[in-house]
């Protein structure tokens, strides 16, 4: 029996419709024009695992025929598009800025940070969340992070924003944007790195700069390439998580009201939601050689989109899928896997935990009003816009 076929560039395509569930249903696996896209939890789990691939994503502007210019340039310098030994010896190098030992100081600053922005509208009743919340806090964690001027907030997710697209399939129509974007993360991030240079300190930026494997240290190149990459992976998946995160809370009122009986379940809160209603709606690979995978030969070159959405509700897997702050789970994919799990993800999940009890403590009788927006969903995706109201006056 022939695979079914997905058609990922469709304006419309759902990683969530009927028409993903029933090919997932009919197979492990689905034709693409970009690919394969892998459909069932057992499968998206061994390949992620699977050394053979190579990270997806590096090839990404290539398949639109974008080879020259900013964007062309730096994009295989990220950490995400290099592999091999160098991709080993710069993941130990960040593994110290990325430690617990760092990030976990910063605990009562996120739940603080919180508050703060909570504070701005909690007695209207009503917000814009992604405007007044997720970007503003999103951004100021980077900040945070970085030692930014906190006033630089509101122009790094203006840049990210834009950059962002970079992950759309309307890429080529964006890429004016986008490269505007990256030019401004660019300037910031060396502006900060050269502002840090020669000093001592342990904090985030200073560990990177220190960091060296063997005697050597991180050169100027691959530096600004981390910084640059942070502030936009930093900033972008964070904010759309948390905004995936009210609109699934908001259709779970049960789930919000637990979480605020029980700030405890905060971490367990990310999971879900990251399980449920993932930003990262696929995570890509390539075959760096032949590979025979069940009934399949994964030709050397071909892209692989190992798909969260139904891999997370996948029945063979999850005997009740519905959403459960309380429930033990699997892992889920969306911090990807393998050598090319997110390096940020402890950054990541502290700081949604933080903001989702401040939330659901603070915001009762959640709801989710007309005007809402949201990216394409696929790719990377989440609101543009979220009209929300709540029980206003809690403090």
């Amino acid at each position: 029996m022939s695979a079914p076929y997905l058609d990922l560039a469709r304006p419309d395509f759902s990683v969530r419709s009927p028409e993903v569930m029933a090919a997932r249903s009919q197979s492990w696996y689905a034709e693409t024009q970009f690919g394969i896209a892998v459909l069932r939890y057992e499968d998206a789990n061994a390949l992620l695992k699977e050394r053979r691939l190579f990270q997806g994503t590096r090839r990404w502007p290539s398949h639109f025929d974008i080879t020259d210019g900013i964007l062309a340039q730096w994009w295989p310098t990220m950490l995400l598009s290099i592999e091999g030994a160098d991709h080993l010896r710069l993941r130990k190098l960040a593994g110290p800025a990325f430690s617990p030992k760092v990030i976990e100081q910063m605990t009562s600053w996120f739940a603080e940070l919180a508050e703060r922005l909570i504070d701005q509208f909690y007695e209207r009743g009503e917000c814009e969340f992604m405007s007044e919340f997720a970007e503003a806090y999103s951004a100021q964690v980077i900040c945070k992070l970085l030692d930014l001027d906190e006033s630089l907030w509101p122009t790094i997710a203006e840049l990210a924003t834009e950059l962002g697209y970079v992950f759309s399939v309307t890429i080529k129509e964006d890429l004016p944007a986008i490269e505007h974007g990256l030019n401004g993360i660019l300037e910031i991030s060396r502006e900060v790195i050269a502002q840090r240079r020669g000093t001592v300190n342990n904090d985030f930026i200073g560990s990177l700069i220190q960091a060296n494997v063997d005697g050597v240290g991180i050169t100027d190149g691959e530096l600004l390439s981390m910084v640059s990459l942070i502030v936009f992976a930093g900033f972008d998946t964070t904010r759309n998580q948390i905004g995936l995160g009210i609109q699934t809370f908001a259709s779970n009122l049960d789930q919000w009201n637990l979480l605020a009986q029980r700030p405890e379940l905060g971490r367990q809160a990310v999971e879900e939601v990251m399980r449920t209603n993932p930003t990262i709606t696929w995570v890509s690979r390539e075959a760096s050689v032949d590979i025979e995978y069940k009934d399949l030969l994964i030709k050397q070159g071909t892209t692989i989109h190992l798909m969260t959405i139904p891999a997370g509700s996948d029945p063979a897997r999850f005997e009740n899928p519905d959403f459960d702050i309380t429930a033990d789970r699997p892992p889920h994919f969306g911090f990807g896997g393998g050598l090319h799990h997110c390096l940020g993800h402890f950054v990541a999940r502290l700081d949604m935990q933080e903001a989702f009890k401040a939330l659901a403590r603070r915001l009762p009788d959640l709801k989710i009003e007309d005007g809402a927006s949201y990216l394409p969903d696929s790719g990377n995706t989440g609101p543009t816009t979220l009209p929300i109201s709540f029980r206003a006056g809690v403090k």
